[in-house]
């Protein structure tokens, strides 16, 4: 219902968990943009929006949806902001909305990495408790190749930083992202990387390219990239799953459209039945995602 009166600019991402929270667009595209296996902003040019723009938003939202407690702050980089300006959209969506429960927005690498603990800590107080953030992989040569535009150590800086100010961190990992030839590295890499600094929630996604940005992606490696299918996807899950000894209890699921196989546990507790789930859908005994409602 917002759409036309808040004049989104287009497209509008947000995580499926956001479907049914008010979405207010801090921010236009994203200010890196330059991963190559994601096409989301590319038709954008990056903009912090003005906080007049912003607030006029807030206000209209406020006077057709008062009772709003949980609010998404779009596009993919709205931790990009200043603190203070952070503060002061966070400050108003408080005056606006009294129900206000949570607000959350992605988070870059560069994001976390660039504020301190404090500043991280003060946004906490004012209700943004908590960042989607795309891991994609823990292997330093993927991540390079990707052009994520961070490290597996700044990963880990970045992620300790946010569970320090009590941030709540969704991450997600990308299945496929090594190809045939490195998917053993892809796998083993960010198992060690989540093992030493635990999300709040973790998922899977499965690779899954657009058009506009496969030649992109192809270039970045130096060998042939060879997909993985569907048999060699749920190996991967079972690799991964298998080795997660988190710091602390991840709450794991598998249940983006773009998985073969949906799984929801809490790791490690529920490590043994996911890969008997895992196990059974390898032989057969449970059916996968047909290709028609898969979405990446």
């Amino acid at each position: 219902m917002f759409a036309d009166l808040l004049d989104y600019d287009m497209p509008l991402w947000r995580p499926p968990s956001e479907g049914r929270n008010l979405i207010i667009q801090a921010t236009i595209g994203c200010s890196f943009n330059r991963c190559s296996f994601c096409s989301m902003y590319r038709s954008k040019q990056f903009r912090a929006r003005g906080l007049d723009e912003v607030f006029a938003d807030i206000e209209r939202s406020a006077k057709i949806w008062p009772e709003a407690s949980r609010v998404f702050l779009a596009d993919g980089d709205a931790l990009v902001l200043p603190i203070e300006q952070l503060h002061r959209i966070l400050d108003k969506l408080a005056e606006s909305f009294p129900a206000l429960a949570r607000v959350s927005s992605y988070a870059l690498p560069a994001n976390l990495i660039k504020k301190s603990v404090e500043e991280l800590e003060s946004l906490m107080a004012r209700k943004l408790s908590l960042v989607y953030y795309g891991i994609e992989s823990g292997s330093h040569e993927i991540l390079k190749r990707i052009t994520k535009g961070a490290s597996p150590r700044a990963m880990v800086d970045g992620l300790t930083k946010a569970k320090a100010a009590g941030l709540k961190v969704s991450a997600t990992v990308i299945l496929g992202l090594g190809g045939r030839d490195r998917w053993r590295e892809h796998i083993d890499a960010t198992a060690e990387l989540i093992n030493r600094v635990a999300p709040t929630y973790l998922s899977t996604l499965q690779l899954g390219l657009e058009p506009g940005v496969r030649e992109e992606f192809f270039k970045k490696f130096a060998e042939p990239f060879a997909f993985q299918d569907d048999a060699a996807i749920l190996e991967e899950q079972a690799r991964l799953i298998a080795q997660l000894e988190p710091p602390s209890p991840v709450i794991f699921r598998s249940n983006h459209a773009s998985n073969a196989l949906p799984l929801a546990g809490t790791l490690p507790k529920d490590r043994d039945r996911l890969l008997t789930e895992i196990m059974a859908a390898r032989a057969g005994e449970i059916p996968l995602r047909p290709d028609w409602a898969r979405s990446y």
